[in-house]
């Protein structure tokens, strides 16, 4: 699977297009021109830099394309909230822009739940899926308005990051408060409250653990032994609900990418190069 991009995109910095309802979306390009393409999409609250440190050795064996969500990192913020079917259908327009027809998809936490969407609802568009630290269902619906109305508040942002990173990170990393912690926590704090609030609303709405099972790509599902976000047998449920699926559990909390990278990496690589 190899893609020719428009000639205009082939530069390794930031980018943008517009979608049909008239957000503006940053995404950027790493790699060589031939390659396979792949797309990442991150967790909430952070930006596309959430993968700068698998850049370089995802970029050594595909075009890699990543993005920042509608009220993430460089992109607009509609003061609206969002839903899958709409952050589904930015992806497949970035996709339009580019010409690219057919991707590997890799979606972490809130990006999984988009993968998941659009291998359900097109899944002409997607090659092989890895679904990490990611749910098809984070009810009920009730317990998420809250945070909606609270994170609104632009005073109570800080408190929101603190949380954030407590959910993403092992206790011996967030009481260090290395410079990786201390990146994350930054991605949060320049976050604007609609963009978390809109991107809550569709989790809130979020239901696709029955018609996960339309998925047909060949799929890897990661989760996080300790991961109290998005619990293990969230993604043991989408591991055996999907055809095609692998379970691979890792020690960590939610950030499985940079809290066991190496490891992985290799997962990840060794089931997107298999035959």
């Amino acid at each position: 699977m190899t893609t020719k991009l428009h000639e205009s995109t082939m530069i390794n910095g930031l980018r943008f297009f517009t979608t049909i309802d008239g957000v503006r979306i940053a995404y950027r390009v790493d790699g060589p021109a031939g390659k396979p393409v792949l797309m990442l999409a991150n967790s909430i609250a952070t930006t596309m830099h959430m993968w700068d440190g698998q850049i370089a050795d995802l970029s050594e064996h595909f075009l890699v394309l990543r993005y920042d969500y509608r009220g993430h990192g460089e992109s607009d913020t509609p003061e609206v909230p969002y839903s899958f079917d709409r952050l589904g259908r930015d992806v497949i327009e970035l996709l339009d822009s580019l010409h690219i027809d057919r991707v590997h998809f890799l979606g972490l936490s809130l990006g999984g739940a988009v993968a998941q969407w659009l291998a359900i609802h097109a899944p002409e568009r997607i090659d092989r899926l890895v679904l990490s630290n990611t749910s098809s269902y984070l009810g009920p619906a009730e317990q998420w308005q809250g945070l909606i109305t609270s994170v609104l508040q632009p005073e109570n942002l800080p408190q929101f990051a603190d949380t954030f990173i407590k959910n993403w990170f092992p206790s011996h990393m967030v009481e260090s408060e290395n410079e990786i912690v201390a990146s994350f926590r930054e991605m949060v704090l320049t976050t604007r409250p609609h963009g978390i609030a809109g991107s809550w609303a569709a989790i809130r709405d979020m239901d696709m653990r029955r018609t996960a099972s339309l998925i047909s790509s060949p799929t890897l599902v990661i989760s996080g032994q300790y991961d109290t976000v998005t619990l293990p047998s969230h993604g043991e449920l989408i591991a055996k609900t999907v055809p095609n699926s692998t379970f691979v559990l890792f020690p960590s909390v939610h950030l499985t990418n940079v809290e066991y990278q190496s490891e992985f990496l290799s997962t990840v690589l060794e089931f997107l190069q298999s035959e």
